[in-house]
């Protein structure tokens, strides 16, 4: 696909990062025309290491040439343009402290979980990682349970999107065991949002970008 005057906005992404995929879920939900740059992150293009030193995804760079590097930045900055779920209205307190802990805790037991041989710790307390894992799983579970399908209300918001990422890789990471789990409802709303038009259309498959190459438009739904 040629590039179009209509998306003027640049995201450098990676498809598998769960950083990446709510920034683009985001963006995908508010209607935002962007152009997505798929980088290899074993061989980052200049361009983005120019625009954010930092080195991580997502990276948005805007048509005025405004840099959003952080994924909940690029999220509500898509989002304060046109919000068509009222994602951010809901319950902004408790989206607040889940998302901490999600990107906190959660993440940290994540990365031990899944990443078991980088980690001291881990390899003297066999399973310690996934059980604080599950132990957040488990307050998730409950939570979606009193509030009728999702995580701060019965249908999706920011808290979900920004959350479910993290816990599809948590998941993928052993899903013969995350299936055996006494976690009924976090089941359920795992796979729901597994299979919503939303996030099949981020999860599109792209070739890796390189200076003159296409630049897809990501797949809009709001």
């Amino acid at each position: 696909m040629t590039p179009d005057s209509a998306a003027p906005h640049t995201l450098y992404s990676f498809r598998r990062c769960p950083y990446a995929m709510r920034a683009r879920m985001g963006l995908s939900m508010a209607g935002i025309p962007v152009r997505v740059r798929e980088i290899v992150l074993k061989d980052k293009p200049a361009e983005m290491l120019e625009a954010s030193p930092k080195g991580t995804v997502p990276v948005l760079v805007t048509l005025s040439g405004t840099v959003v590097d952080e994924s909940l930045d690029v999220m509500r900055w898509a989002l304060a343009q046109n919000d068509p779920e009222g994602w951010t209205a809901a319950d902004p307190q408790a989206t607040a402290e889940l998302i901490a802990r999600n990107d906190g805790r959660f993440k940290q037991a994540l990365d031990r979980y899944k990443y078991p041989n980088r980690y001291a710790a881990e390899s003297l307390v066999p399973g310690a990682a996934r059980a604080e894992g599950l132990e957040v799983l488990a307050d998730l579970d409950s939570r979606i349970a009193a509030n009728g399908g999702q995580l701060v209300r019965k249908t999706r918001s920011l808290a979900d999107i920004a959350i479910f990422p993290f816990v599809r890789q948590f998941a993928h990471t052993d899903m013969d065991w995350f299936n055996e789990q006494p976690l009924p409802y976090v089941q359920a709303w795992l796979e729901g949002h597994k299979q919503s038009h939303l996030f099949k259309g981020i999860m599109t498959k792209y070739e890796p970008w390189s200076p003159g190459a296409d630049e897809p438009l990501l797949p809009v739904v709001g």
